[in-house]
């Protein structure tokens, strides 16, 4: 058992929370029980996995880890270094590539795009929901790094499972074009509601950053536009709710048959 926060493996581990050192290495932190055994089931190829003593893990989980990857135990102040408590359990993984040609899509293709998003908890609540809505998700000139640990964590581990790959915003409008994809564009001040395009042909719902909205690659797109009614004194939603309505708008004209 580590017992030292200062152990080199430790602070490896703990280095991964920044940006430039996932980039250096190709290596991110999953951290939660649940997570780690969804990044195995989804074949992700897992390095680590860290425990920290007294976590409390059924042995049917610990043996079917320990057959496919290493394990190793920490004290409580050690793994406080890596991990924010959650359930005692950490695992280091190797970043998946997010290949955009490698993407698949259903048919008719339900599609989310989230451009330059900045807030790691929006983007993962945006996987999170375009994995539940069956879409695939372009994440388009990427702010935040999708193996932030926020983004996982805010994904619940649908990072793993979802359909997605990332790119700049001209590579996933080219990307769209090739395969006949229409782009519906979300924005704030214009557009009509999102009830009235037919959004059970094949189709990518848009949504920008939160300041600023979608870039004007995505605006010029000669689709529709798209603005959700506000009815109090607030003019636009969180990006990632505003994601979750546009899709689950689409979910229901392909339930409802249009």
């Amino acid at each position: 058992m580590i017992t030292s926060p200062a152990n080199p493996l430790v602070k490896a581990a703990a280095a991964l929370h920044r940006r430039s050192e996932r980039e250096q290495t190709g290596l991110f932190l999953i951290e939660g029980e649940a997570e780690v055994t969804q990044a195995l089931g989804a074949g992700l190829t897992l390095e680590r996995i860290l425990i920290e003593q007294g976590a409390d893990l059924p042995v049917s989980t610990l043996t079917m880890w320990e057959k496919e990857v290493t394990i190793t135990h920490l004290s409580s102040s050690a793994f406080a270094k890596i991990a924010y408590g959650r359930d005692g359990v950490a695992a280091v993984a190797v970043r998946p590539a997010f290949d955009l040609e490698a993407l698949s899509v259903d048919d008719p293709a339900l599609v989310l795009v989230v451009e330059a998003i900045e807030k790691p908890g929006n983007l993962g609540a945006m996987i999170r929901t375009a994995d539940a809505a069956g879409a695939a998700i372009l994440v388009a000139d990427p702010v935040t790094d999708l193996t932030n640990p926020n983004v996982v964590r805010a994904s619940l581990g649908s990072l793993f499972s979802a359909r997605i790959a990332q790119d700049t915003s001209g590579g996933c409008l080219v990307w769209l074009a090739h395969r006949g994809i229409a782009v519906v564009a979300a924005t704030v001040d214009e557009g009509v509601p999102p009830w009235q395009p037919d959004l059970t042909k094949p189709v990518a719902i848009t949504v920008g950053a939160e300041h600023s909205g979608l870039s004007s690659s995505f605006l010029r797109e000669p689709g529709h536009r798209v603005r959700i009614p506000m009815k109090g004194t607030v003019d636009s939603l969180n990006a990632s709710t505003a994601a979750a309505v546009l899709l689950y708008e689409a979910v229901r004209q392909r339930s409802a048959g249009r």
